[in-house]
């Protein structure tokens, strides 16, 4: 029997439960996003208008990623609904670029991956997340397509144009410290940055201006001098020593008229190392960013914070400059959504280095920072790890401060709302088909509740039910089709797939 002629004979356009991760889920995308809800959506999603952190603990499949989805969908929507005060979304869930970048700062490739992420510090979170959004309100103002493909930054040009100088040259500095994009060369895409902002640099032109100025009329001294025979060997001792006055005058002249310049590129040479060396996790060189640096003039840059050193502190700076060009710009709060922590390749799925990775960003005065919301999606295996902190990590973290989720629980009677959702969504103009259509009379509502309640994670109950449909076309014929599922089949098909869930949860298999 064909899988097709048992979903057409219930209406279904195609099968519900193909799917499994809901990044590449169209099901999920088009139709579910925002009508299949987890219990605990309310607390996880918050109130945009004033963005606040969460901790979600859930196992592999419980719908974090799909979570975090619908939170990015519930804030577009908003942001359309609010466009006075709407919220800045910063996607945190690819961490391979910035560990890739780390590990090449830290010099620290054949070593151990525990001594290279017991390096990774706050500050170096906060570098990746201000990069993100730069790189994506850069985007936004020069109206360029996003590398990721998901929806860019919406910038008004009337707000970019009411920007005051100081804004101006705050979105430059953090554009030349954290924007990240690929789609043009660094400097290229700054210099247009500033075209755009009408951030005027004469002022950076002056000191060199001078400097060749006085070298143009030393050097015409010098040649005019010549011509006049000031080499020649047939001068007064009075007459030399004017010669050499002359040209010791000019020499110090000349050196005096570069001095400020010179002054200028070794300080910008500095901040340029200084950034390079302690933003672990970006990939700028020293050279592009110093010639960037100066096209800032002395008093612009006197002052402002930059990421030249180990600590948090330039980096709160920089963050609360950031959320304030937002603000100017229609953003009145930020989002970051951290997701798949698991993932990354130097991770490897060690809890030991997740736990490396995530616990610097556990971080009271981080996580309540004014208009500011990380919305955390995290492994469930994390929360043991802190059930054994210290007091001292309970005292810095605050975490009965922070929406904990310890576990992202799915009833069964949710995971049997959600299978209803997914069918309607793929069924058939005017279709109403349910999952309860698909079983005999024997598999009672409280039985398939039950099976559910055990499967525990969609991800579970989508690859069963598809295993479950395939095993019931496989034991009849195309041309005597069954389309209802029988205790005989539903049963022993449940059984085995309950074993390969023990034995993947030991980590033993796959499910």
């Amino acid at each position: 029997m064909q899988i097709q002629q048992f979903l057409e004979h219930h209406r279904l356009s195609k099968n519900p439960f193909a799917e499994e991760d809901a990044q590449t889920d169209a099901v999920f995308k088009n139709h579910c996003i925002g009508v299949i809800h987890h219990p605990a959506w309310d607390k996880v999603y918050g109130d945009p208008s004033e963005p606040a952190t969460a901790l979600v603990f859930g196992e592999k499949g419980a719908g974090k990623t799909a979570v975090r989805l619908q939170i990015a969908s519930e804030l577009e929507r908003y942001n359309v609904q609010n466009p006075g005060k709407r919220v800045f979304v910063v996607h945190y869930d690819d961490f391979n670029p910035f560990l890739d970048r780390f590990r090449d700062r830290t010099g620290r490739r054949s070593t151990r991956t525990e001594k290279v992420l017991s390096q990774w510090k706050l500050w170096d979170h906060m570098d990746a997340i201000l990069s993100l959004g730069v790189t994506g309100l850069v985007d936004g103002i020069l109206g360029t397509k996003p590398a990721n493909q998901r929806a860019p930054c919406s910038v008004h040009a009337a707000d970019v144009d009411q920007l005051e100088r100081h804004q101006v040259r705050d979105v430059l500095l953090l554009a030349a410290c954290y924007d990240q994009s690929l789609t043009e060369t660094f400097r290229d895409r700054w210099h247009n940055l500033r075209a755009r902002l009408g951030f005027s640099v004469w002022r950076s032109y002056i000191p060199p201006t001078v400097g060749w100025v006085v070298t143009v009329i030393a050097a015409a001294i010098l040649i005019y001098a010549t011509a006049s025979g000031v080499w020649s060997s047939e001068l007064t001792t009075f007459q030399r020593f004017l010669r050499g006055t002359l040209m010791i005058g000019l020499l110090g002249g000349v050196l005096a008229a570069w001095a400020p310049a010179a002054l200028r590129f070794w300080r910008c040479w500095r901040l340029a190392r200084g950034v390079v060396r302690h933003m672990r996790v970006g990939f700028h060189e020293t050279g592009p960013l110093r010639r960037l640096l100066t096209c800032f003039s002395q008093n612009e840059l006197s002052g402002q914070p930059l990421p030249t050193k180990d600590r948090t502190d330039d980096r709160y700076e920089l963050l609360a400059k950031f959320q304030v060009v937002l603000e100017s710009l229609g953003y009145k709060g930020v989002v970051v959504l951290v997701d798949r922590l698991d993932e990354p390749h130097l991770i490897n799925g060690s809890t030991d280095h997740m736990k490396l990775l995530l616990w610097p960003m556990l971080d009271n005065k981080f996580l309540k920072q004014a208009g500011l919301g990380l919305k955390m999606m995290l492994p469930h295996e994390l929360v043991s790890y802190v059930d054994r902190e210290s007091r001292d990590f309970y005292e810095r973290s605050r975490l009965d401060k922070q929406n904990m989720i310890r576990s992202f629980h799915w009833t069964g009677e949710a995971l049997y709302d959600v299978a209803g959702a997914r069918m309607r969504a793929c069924a058939v103009d005017g279709a109403e088909p349910t999952l309860r259509d698909w079983f005999c009379d024997d598999i009672t509502d409280l039985r398939l509740m039950d099976a559910m309640r055990t499967l525990r994670t969609p991800r579970h109950l989508f690859k069963f039910l598809y295993r479950l449909l395939i095993a019931h076309c496989n034991a009849h014929l195309d041309h005597e089709p069954v389309y209802e599922i029988s205790a005989s089949i539903f049963e022993p098909t449940l059984a085995v797939y309950q074993r390969e869930q023990e034995a993947f949860e030991r980590g033993l298999g796959a499910v």
